[in-house]
């Protein structure tokens, strides 16, 4: 395993059947054995069928968890995890921080995690270039704490929660001076002076702040305390003071709000973010979490070599039925059953592509020649896999292969195949309060041959009746799903497991002529039946490539 890789994604095709969830899990399993340093996780690429929400509950698994998009996201970046502060802390100490971490930009957060806004170096600047404003300590609600913090002062009267919530700030000189000026509720900045500091207090200041490590009176503090006027003494002179007490001010006061604030959440598509940056113009984003809480900033350099997400394609190896981003992505292997596809690499990757009838029959040979011991759930859920795709041993994409690894996760798990099979079949076919879309994207895949996109999918029935319910289900909804996947036509195979045919539902200007040449059969009422077709891969893909590839050659 290269170096660095901390995380792999092991993921299944769009749409995905009992095989593609079950790869998913089992190889999972067998290569966080193989490799206990490395973290490998089970993920699907779209909803899960009843069938395969049937066999993940009868063997005690909850469904993996969900990946549309392989693309890089924010947490793929170096973002930076600077800690947000409280929308109490002062102006002052902000910008001690941006000073000490080298940032112009810090984010409040309330208790909870949850964004409050944003503040840069700039709006601290603007905030203290306004020295006409003296009543911004009061409008901002300034507590008394934060004060004593800015001014590294000491509070000799007051409580520290108290508030400033009135009032402008004077600088007191005398007596006479403060007689026309101070008002009550205004926070006063005096010297050593007995009489300035005795007047402000009897006059009705809320604060007195005493500077240049004055003395306060034993009798000013005391008159202090009995009218509600707190008192804070400082080292610093009159002129240093009164301009660092306005940086006392909560950020919340100067901060932008989280209201108006372009952010990202973690999984936000680096791309996608990359579009707002260029939009904005903007420089620093908040970051969220998967719960919606602060996690960091980040900014446009960070984005520009994000980690790729590393991922193991197992069941289908075109580029088609991957997830959403792949071509981003880092694959580092490769395990199918199905045709050699489109998918794309960087490098040389490790690729096991057998002709057998399901992907985890080539899984239970890895878990061989690696010589681990195949838990019995695990082995219910290869079982499953192998079930569903070969139809219970009856397709003729089963190999003898796959019936004999089929017999020996039987006996690991404890299951009879058929009786067990047609609990599955039986829960797969159950169409009750079942839409039309959930029915036709259970088990659908997009093929090409040359420039003709088209989709197959595949329903399999215990009985004729809970075929037939399904046929008039998802029959109206096939113009619908074709034109959702941009498809110019689809083909859908209802199979009937027990009399080892399947009719073939269609939609497309072409496709009946293509159903027809393909089969050798005259559809009628839009259906084609087929005796002895039960096998997608094996019996119908082949033969619809070679009939389009034909009509093209026609066309030409």
């Amino acid at each position: 395993m290269p170096q660095g890789i901390r995380k792999v994604n092991v993921v299944g095709h769009q749409h995905p059947d009992t095989d593609s969830i079950c790869a998913a899990i089992s190889y999972a399993y067998l290569k966080s054995q193989v490799d206990p340093d490395t973290e490998y996780e089970a993920r699907r690429a779209g909803t899960i069928n009843r069938e395969t929400a049937f066999v993940l509950q009868h063997f005690g698994f909850q469904e993996p968890r969900l990946i549309t998009d392989a693309s890089p996201q924010i947490k793929d970046t170096n973002y930076n995890k600077t800690p947000a502060i409280g929308g109490e802390t002062s102006l002052y100490r902000a910008w001690n921080l941006m000073r000490d971490d080298r940032t112009s930009t810090l984010c409040i957060a309330g208790e909870d995690g949850g964004l409050q806004g944003l503040i840069t170096v700039k709006d601290i600047a603007n905030a203290n270039m306004d020295i006409l404003d003296s009543q911004v300590i009061a409008r901002s609600a300034t507590r008394f704490s934060n004060i004593v913090d800015t001014l590294e002062g000491e509070l000799v009267v007051g409580d520290p929660d108290g508030i400033v919530t009135k009032g402008h700030v004077i600088v007191g000189t005398s007596p006479e001076m403060m007689e026309d000026v101070l008002e009550k509720g205004d926070v006063v900045l005096t010297t050593n002076r007995y009489e300035t500091q005795d007047y402000a207090v009897r006059a009705g200041a809320s604060l007195l702040i005493v500077c240049g490590n004055a003395r306060v009176s034993a009798v000013v503090s005391e008159v202090a305390a009995e009218r509600g006027c707190a008192i804070i003494a400082t080292k610093f002179d009159t002129y240093a003071a009164s301009r660092l007490v306005t940086m006392a001010i909560p950020v919340r006061a100067k901060m932008l709000s989280s209201e108006v604030i372009d952010r990202f959440s973690v999984n936000t598509a680096v791309e996608d973010a990359q579009k707002v940056v260029a939009r904005t113009g903007h420089r620093f984003f908040p970051v969220l979490d998967e719960d919606g809480s602060y996690s960091g900033i980040i900014t446009s350099s960070d984005m520009i070599a994000p980690r790729k997400k590393h991922m193991i394609l197992v069941d289908h190896n075109e580029r088609g039925q991957a997830v959403y981003g792949i071509e981003q992505a880092e694959i580092m292997e490769i395990i199918d059953h199905h045709r050699i596809g489109s998918v794309e690499t960087s490098g040389p990757v490790m690729f096991r592509n057998m002709p057998v009838g399901c992907t985890n029959t080539i899984i239970y040979d890895m878990y061989q020649e690696n010589g681990i011991e195949i838990p019995p759930k695990i082995a219910g859920l290869m079982l499953s896999a192998i079930l569903s795709d070969t139809l219970c041993f009856r397709s003729p994409t089963c190999t003898p292969r796959d019936k004999f690894v089929g017999e020996q996760l039987a006996k690991i798990c404890g299951e009879d195949p058929d009786t067990y099979a047609d609990q599955m079949f039986d829960a797969g076919a159950d169409l009750t309060g079942r839409t039309a879309d959930e029915v036709f994207n259970s088990d659908f895949k997009v093929f090409s041959r040359g420039n003709v996109r088209f989709g197959v999918g595949q329903g399999s029935f215990m009985t004729e009746t809970s075929r037939k319910a399904a046929e008039d289900l998802v029959g109206p909804y096939l113009r619908d799903g074709a034109a959702v996947n941009e498809l110019p036509m689809v083909f859908y195979l209802f199979t009937d497991v027990k009399s080892q045919s399947s009719d073939m539902l269609y939609w497309g200007a072409a496709a009946e002529e293509v159903a027809s040449r393909a089969f050798g059969v005259s559809p009628v009422d839009g259906v084609a039946v087929l005796p002895g077709v039960v096998s997608r891969k094996k019996q119908v893909i082949p033969a619809l490539m070679e009939t389009l590839q034909r009509m093209q050659e026609e066309q030409e």
